[in-house]
């Protein structure tokens, strides 16, 4: 593949990762004030939940089409060297992105939403002590530390797509 695909291909990855990092950040910012403009905690929390729904989708779709679109050829390329190179590197991170998209999407928001039908009560009318408060709590903070984690990672592969190899070893430049 020629560099100059290469680099249209990266740039198109790392507009969709900045763009999905975007609508994350700013779901970061628009959650708290649903919080406290909503007349209920349990419906902004429902809100909450659908927008990190879909949020979960559209991350599956920013991660896997940026891996796709520069990590193919380069992979085969690298896999002729015996060091470790900025492709393998960014593929690892990129494989740790799917996976915590995997986690949340399959694993803890599925069990939030559990949690939340076996209550039949609002979370803030639930003590504190409760065992259904506390194992929401847990997923809570761990759907919490995915969504950020993944927002670094978008912008992380968002700004090193630019340095992986620009053409496979032997190939002429022009």
């Amino acid at each position: 593949m020629k560099p100059r695909t290469l680099r249209l291909l990266d740039r198109l990855a790392a507009a969709l990762l900045l763009l999905w990092a975007g609508a994350a950040l700013g779901f970061g910012l628009l959650a708290p004030l649903l919080f406290r403009e909503l007349p209920s905690r349990d419906l902004a929390g429902h809100l909450a939940g659908l927008m990190v729904a879909r949020l979960d989708w559209t991350a599956w779709g920013a991660f896997g089409l940026a891996g796709i679109l520069s990590w193919g050829t380069r992979w085969l390329a690298e896999m002729k060297e015996e060091v470790i190179g900025p492709l393998r590197l960014w593929s690892a991170a990129w494989l740790v992105a799917l996976v915590m998209c995997l986690a949340s999407s399959a694993v803890v928001t599925p069990k939030l939403g559990e949690i939340r039908a076996r209550m039949g009560a609002p979370v803030d009318t639930l003590s504190p002590t409760s065992p259904d408060r506390i194992a929401y709590d847990k997923a809570h903070g761990l759907s919490r530390q995915l969504f950020f984690l993944r927002i670094l990672l978008a912008l992380g592969l968002a700004g090193t797509v630019g340095l992986l190899p620009g053409r496979q070893a032997g190939e002429p430049t022009a």
